[in-house]
């Protein structure tokens, strides 16, 4: 349907009028539940935080049992060396 609006020099169709502006293709994911969480989503962050939790406390136990240096102690022979002769009893 065609009609003229008061005033006007040119015709406007009843579809332009109606119609909204277009969107864009593709809004950039912030379509109508963008920001929203889900109890499932919230779930999911407490049972990381859990295993964080329980990693690091695992983490701590083992680095507890390390010595406090990796170095062989002086008076014991490096590998591979033959140990020191004995006295021949006599």
């Amino acid at each position: 349907m065609i009609a003229a609006l008061p005033g006007a020099d040119f015709p406007i169709t009843v579809a332009q009028v109606q119609t909204e502006p277009p969107k864009p293709a593709d809004p950039g994911g912030q379509g109508e539940d963008f920001g929203k969480s889900s109890p499932l989503g919230f779930l999911i962050l407490v049972l990381f935080f859990v295993a964080v939790a329980l990693l690091v406390r695992s983490m701590t136990k083992h680095l507890k049992r390390l010595p406090e240096s990796f170095d062989k102690p002086a008076d014991e022979p490096a590998e591979g060396a033959e140990p020191p002769a004995k006295p021949a009893a006599g």
